[in-house]
């Protein structure tokens, strides 16, 4: 047995202790987007403190716990807060919880980012499906011995996001006559901010959206085969489109000025799953 299968079998025991709940869908929730874990029907939560050899969240707005329980009757597992590996932890920490979700039973992922605006039709509190992303800018996730367990040597990447869940909350937004926008994520390492040459190439290169987390728990999730999708809440503009300086309160400012539709949006496309 691997290491890294044995580290997910022990916090998976740890989980199993506290609850035999088996989710269906695995939703990880963003900077300042965790107020959608207060609406589903709690049947036990567990602080990621508590589970062994399990890497903890460290930034303000990233709880740091799993909440299981029902959102009408989808059975979820929602992380509030994830981790990043700007907090020094190695890619396959990073991707643990994924891993874990799986473990216990997820079958859908639905990601979820507050990101900074590449596209300069986008502004501040729009919503934008993960249509594709950019991740060669960090270290993949799966670099070392792979895990048999999970997935194959090379998996494939060619549809990370699920075309039929996005087209289930593309439909789901226009029937709630909610602005989503659609493009491309760009995952980079922070932890600080971009600078403006920074973005001038990411838009070069055909980045849409831009942060520090996300695109790794997608291959991570592909890899396991998770069925994939995500949405990201524009929290402002990237460097050098405006000229105003980015800072990481204005990003929860962002996200909590947008949390009622896109928690409408969320629940009412994991209902239509």
């Amino acid at each position: 047995m691997s290491k890294a299968i044995d580290k997910l079998q022990t916090a998976l025991k740890a989980v199993r202790e506290k609850t035999d709940f088996v989710p269906d869908i695995a939703l990880v929730l963003g900077s300042g987007l965790g107020a959608y874990a207060d609406s589903i029907k709690t049947v036990c939560e567990i602080p990621y403190s508590e589970l062994p050899g399990f890497p903890v969240s460290t930034v303000q707005g990233h709880s740091g716990k799993f909440i299981f329980g029902y959102d009408g009757d989808k059975k979820i597992v929602c992380m509030k807060g994830r981790v990043h590996m700007y907090e020094g932890y190695e890619p396959s920490d990073v991707v643990m919880p994924i891993r874990l979700m799986k473990l216990m039973g997820a079958k859908i992922l639905f990601l979820t980012n507050a990101a900074g605006g590449i596209n300069e039709n986008f502004h501040p509190g729009c919503l934008m499906l993960i249509e594709d992303q950019i991740s060669f800018l960090v270290r993949n996730p799966l670099v070392g011995p792979n895990v048999e367990e999970l997935g194959t040597r090379f998996p494939d990447m060619t549809h990370i996001y699920d075309e039929s869940l996005s087209g289930i909350i593309i439909k789901t937004a226009e029937e709630l006559n909610s602005e989503l926008f659609k493009g491309v994520y760009v995952q980079l390492s922070g932890p600080s901010y971009e600078s403006p040459a920074d973005i001038k190439a990411l838009r070069l290169l055909g980045g849409s959206a831009v942060g520090m987390s996300t695109a790794i728990e997608a291959i991570a999730a592909r890899h396991a085969g998770m069925k994939v999708c995500g949405i990201s809440v524009i929290s402002n503009m990237a460097a050098g489109i405006t000229g105003e300086e980015l800072n990481h309160a204005e990003v929860q400012k962002a996200a909590d000025s947008v949390s009622a539709r896109f928690e409408e949006l969320v629940k009412k496309s994991i209902a239509a799953f």
